[in-house]
């Protein structure tokens, strides 16, 4: 039975990286096309149900080879700052998602608009995130090649999860949806609004009021907390590499989760069931937006999104 959706209902849907650029592939165009097309052939299928949603969507893959590019080309053209490269990030993400949506869209049969939004997010000049880089960006290196990087970009790089080791820059929290009320106008006119990628273009405010970028990169999951509460979305959904959100995992006692309160989310998270460099940050940002008055949040993987959406896979958490 499919779902029937009020008039009321919104869904915010962020993508991860890997939905674009999954670890291990060769990142070029022609592969990311083809990733993102198969990832909207299912946010297509689902628009067709009369859903109401935004898009959002990771750049942590992307970002960093941007970052790289800048480098190598650095003895011929002037690099960019870090926020610079985020912005190009977003626009290059945000128009395949938006080629490849319109698209699936126009072979369905509909004619509902596409649009991407270049999105900043203000951010705190003196969030303690600045001194404590925490956020990886780019490919995953051997220590030994990290190493070097320190030496020699002055770079910090750290371990993630196991993978490998990565550059980590400052993740300062998000504090404002410059642009919400664009997105909202977007919104309401029935156009499929893609925004706030990789987690927005960090901005701070100066005294007289102006905006001015700063070198950093903002957990997209919690971005997305911010533009569904900007909103006022009912539901969050996370599609990422895995089917369910899992407790044990990796372990004999790996157990996926389908159905689960607030509260027991709560308690697997306080018992250090999520790690930083995986599941963690969206189960933080799925706490953060039901405690915040968000209905539901959805962890599901892209061709699963129908019908987690109906209740019939991912893992679904309730207020």
């Amino acid at each position: 039975m499919t779902r029937q959706f009020s008039e009321d209902e919104l869904f915010v849907i962020t993508l991860g990286g890997n939905a674009v650029l999954p670890v291990g592939k060769s990142g070029s165009i022609d592969e990311q096309f083809n990733l993102t097309r198969a990832t909207m052939s299912h946010v297509a299928d689902l628009s067709k149900t009369g859903l109401r949603m935004v898009l959002s969507h990771g750049n942590g893959p992307i970002v960093g080879n941007i970052v790289i590019r800048n480098e190598c080309a650095s003895h011929l053209v002037t690099p960019m700052p870090l926020f610079v490269c985020g912005a190009d990030s977003q626009g290059g993400i945000g128009f395949m998602i938006q080629n490849a949506l319109r698209n699936e869209l126009y072979l369905s049969g509909s004619t509902q608009p596409v649009a991407t939004i270049v999105t900043q997010v203000e951010v705190d000049a003196k969030d303690p995130a600045f001194e404590n880089p925490s956020k990886p960006i780019g490919p995953f290196y051997r220590e030994d090649e990290a190493r070097n990087m320190e030496e020699q970009k002055a770079w910090v790089m750290k371990e993630d999860a196991g993978r490998g080791w990565r550059r980590v820059v400052a993740s300062p929290e998000p504090r404002r949806i410059v642009e919400w009320d664009v997105i909202k106008m977007l919104v309401d006119g029935n156009v499929l609004t893609i925004c706030a990628g990789g987690g927005g273009i960090p901005v701070r405010m100066s005294k007289d009021g102006l905006l001015k970028g700063v070198d950093a990169v903002i957990d997209k999951d919690l971005a997305a907390v911010l533009l569904a509460q900007s909103l006022g979305a009912t539901g969050l959904v996370f599609i990422t590499a895995v089917h369910h959100v899992a407790v044990g995992f990796g372990t004999p006692r790996q157990r996926d989760l389908e159905r689960v309160s607030l509260e027991e989310i709560k308690a697997y998270q306080a018992a250090g069931e999520f790690p930083a460099g995986s599941m963690g940050p969206k189960m933080e940002a799925a706490i953060r937006f039901l405690e915040g008055g968000g209905k539901e949040a959805i962890v599901c993987a892209p061709e699963a999104l129908h019908d987690a959406i109906n209740g019939k896979a991912g893992t679904r958490i309730y207020a």
